[in-house]
């Protein structure tokens, strides 16, 4: 059975990320295959490519940073079947909205949809859950980030497309850049200039939407597969060594936020639990905390020093050193983003401890890398029609031409870069939508309202449907195991 959930969770993921490939990964083929620059076959393989390289090459900080965003107490849960329930309601909802929106060609976003959705299953939990009110599901901080992020850049995609179009216009005297493509191949030096953006959309919208997949790929390994997965197993004996000798030096850091006798030695049986409500958005820092992460510095410490290689431990024994490792990184983290270790004379001593534990348990293998980008360019091939048909003829009142479809892409390239850099999922479809509506108001060409009122209703219909349906589907099935289990009982 165990083995079946994870067949049908990992098939999710890969169908989430197919899914998205029709709307996000469809866009950045879309100007080079409406102006007749590369034939669609090819313009597909290349695109695929390209996104398989920005997977490849990506950091994992946008991947981890989705994660964060659902319910800590799921995450570190030692029942894998609620995690397991959270992460199959997460997918199913953004796949159905995904889905539904795509047959009616909105290039609406994928990123809105996962996001909608986890806001949806992090209030469902909190609402199920008789110990918290229910806002306390979510990451409030983390996720005021991400809908920044997601707001502020389709600003930034039609502001930047316009005005660069003003400037290209006011210094290019080249006509043939400002006319409506034909059915025949543009020229040598204009098919270059939109296969290059083309290329370097494609490339940042695998590093950025690509590792959202792999973050609930990875998610999905872990509840699932701990013995294999809790640990980055690939960890050399030296940089464990040197994690057990750092865990040491900040313990006593620690210590020196507590009053009294240090606990170094002492069993302080809370410190889970503690941690845990520390992480939550409602957490707030007291004595215990820094109780905690001393005793649980001192526990990972003692673990690591009796095994020099993580394939030596216990698969009981890696779940354990997971959930100690994930509390006490993420409470650093939430400690420095509340600026409560600048008056510490020690600060960087913890922040590289924290560093340190990121890497045992934030790593992504090479073969879910090219999994997502697989199925990222699978979705592509099959849906990149109504998508394409959208773009070049449905935004505005004249078809796209080529300068517009270069710049809008050039613009999109540079602002998921940005966003990439700063660990902030953006969306490609709706940065691209943005940028050549920019341009068509640039150019004087307008727009066309019924399609923009589509677009901008898919817009605001996305987070509200997706929470109601992460809301619904979490809360449904989480029932119906509860009752299965009863039943059996």
């Amino acid at each position: 059975m165990e083995y079946l959930f994870l067949g049908l969770a990992i098939a999710l993921v890969i169908g989430f990320e197919f899914v998205n490939g029709f709307h996000d990964t469809a866009n950045a083929v879309a100007t080079v295959i409406y102006t007749n620059s590369l034939k669609p076959t090819y313009a597909v393989v290349w695109s695929g490519i390209c996104n398989l390289l920005g997977v490849i090459t990506s950091s994992g900080v946008v991947a981890f940073s989705i994660v964060a965003l659902l319910p800590v107490e799921l995450l570190v849960s030692k029942d894998s079947s609620q995690s397991l329930i959270m992460v199959l309601s997460l997918l199913t909802s953004a796949i159905i909205w995904n889905v539904g929106t795509w047959y009616l060609g909105l290039p609406i976003s994928s990123t809105h949809s996962l996001i909608g959705s986890i806001l949806g299953i992090g209030l469902a939990n909190s609402v199920l859950s008789t110990e918290n009110n229910w806002w306390d599901g979510i990451n409030w901080i983390k996720m005021q980030e991400v809908l920044i992020s997601l707001l502020i850049s389709p600003l930034i995609g039609f502001c930047g497309a316009a005005l660069l179009f003003v400037i290209a216009k006011s210094l290019i005297k080249q006509e043939n850049l400002y006319t409506a493509p034909t059915e025949e191949a543009p020229s040598l030096g204009i098919r270059a200039m939109l296969i290059l953006t083309c290329t370097g959309v494609s490339f940042a919208h695998g590093s950025n939407d690509g590792q959202k997949g792999m973050g609930l790929m990875m998610l999905v390994l872990v509840i699932l597969l701990p013995s294999i997965f809790s640990l980055n197993m690939h960890t050399s004996p030296q940089a464990i060594v040197q994690l057990v000798a750092t865990s040491q030096a900040a313990i006593p850091v620690l210590e020196s936020q507590i009053r009294g006798n240090s606990i170094h030695h002492q069993f302080f049986a809370n410190s889970q639990s503690e941690l845990t409500n520390f992480l939550k958005p409602q957490g707030q820092l007291n004595e215990n905390i820094w109780r905690s992460l001393a005793f649980e510095s001192h526990l990972i410490g003692k673990s690591l020093s009796i095994s020099s290689d993580f394939v030596d431990m216990t698969e009981s024994d890696r779940a354990q050193i997971r959930t100690d490792i994930y509390l006490v990184a993420n409470t650093i983290t939430k400690l420095e983003n509340q600026q409560k270790l600048a008056n510490l004379d020690q600060q960087s001593l913890l922040i590289d401890y924290r560093n340190q534990l990121d890497k045992t348990i934030k790593f992504i293998p090479y073969w879910v890398k090219i999994t997502i980008a697989l199925a990222l360019g699978s979705g592509t091939m099959i849906g990149w029609k109504r998508v394409v048909v959208t773009v070049g003829e449905k935004i505005g009142q004249e078809p796209l031409n080529y300068a517009q479809g270069a710049i809008a892409e050039l613009v999109t390239m540079t602002t998921i870069v940005t966003a990439d850099y700063f660990g902030l999922p953006v969306s490609t479809t709706h940065i691209l939508s943005s940028g050549i509506a920019g341009s068509m108001v640039a150019n004087r060409s307008g727009v066309q309202s019924d399609t923009l009122q589509n677009l901008l209703l898919a817009w605001l219909l996305t987070l509200p449907v997706c929470i109601l349906l992460g809301f619904g589907t979490y809360t449904i099935s989480l029932f119906a195991v509860q009752q299965q289990f009863l039943g059996l009982s």
